[in-house]
């Protein structure tokens, strides 16, 4: 059973990385047929969507795209960002997908983004009370308490999971809707919203599995 769990939270996390390193970096080198960019792409299917006033910017770093619901920012990485491949338009219209969910106030989302801020501060803390537990068995009560901080860490991960498979789901739908890509390449752009999807699993997927493991651990000490 340990080395299950050890296996689970160490390969898989890195086959995770692996893959979807693996997928962009060939994907992205698959000119699109459209001859799109990413941020033309971003562009258009947030005006097909009526949101002109969230913009699209550059931003740095390797696959750094992102969306910011504050600000209301597409960010794309810089290859993303200025070329026209396949992988560049997935991710793209993934991230465009997220400003959708935004704009229709899509329940997952909202409900993650309530719970941004305590799962930051959570995850953080939990730490302090759950090794102090660990190492003093008299102070079990901490480990306790670390591990409820933990679980709110936990459900923000888990929650995670919907908003990007949705975000993906609508990024399929909208690239297709609009002649984005041809049928040829739906398979490979799916490929690459696929593989990026299984590091959200695997970080959901280690999450829970340590969370169980210290309520093994102060289950069994009571």
């Amino acid at each position: 059973m340990f080395w299950i769990y050890l296996a689970a939270i160490i390969v898989l996390p890195l086959y995770a990385q692996f893959k979807v390193k693996r997928t962009y970096n060939k994907y992205s080198k698959v000119r699109s047929t459209s001859g799109m960019t990413g941020a033309e792409v971003a562009r258009l299917i947030l005006d097909q969507n009526g949101l002109h006033d969230v913009k699209v910017i550059e931003s740095q770093g390797f696959l750094s795209d992102h969306y910011n619901p504050l600000t209301k920012v597409v960010a794309l990485s810089p290859h993303n960002y200025h070329e026209a491949s396949v992988a560049g338009t997935a991710v793209a219209a993934h991230e465009v997908g997220h400003a959708i969910q935004d704009k229709e106030a899509y329940s997952f989302l909202r409900f993650r983004h309530r719970l941004a801020p305590a799962a930051n501060i959570t995850s953080n803390a939990s730490w302090i009370f759950i090794m102090a537990g660990l190492f003093f068995s008299s102070l079990n009560s901490l480990l306790g308490i670390g591990i409820l901080l933990m679980a709110v860490g936990v459900l923000f991960q888990i929650v995670t999971l919907p908003v990007e498979f949705n975000a993906s789901t609508r990024a399929m739908n909208q690239i297709v809707a609009h002649g984005i890509i041809r049928n040829e390449e739906e398979p490979h752009a799916k490929k690459v919203l696929s593989a990026a999807a299984m590091t959200y699993v695997a970080a959901a997927t280690v999450a829970v599995l340590e969370l169980v493991r210290l309520i093994f651990i102060f289950t069994n000490r009571e």
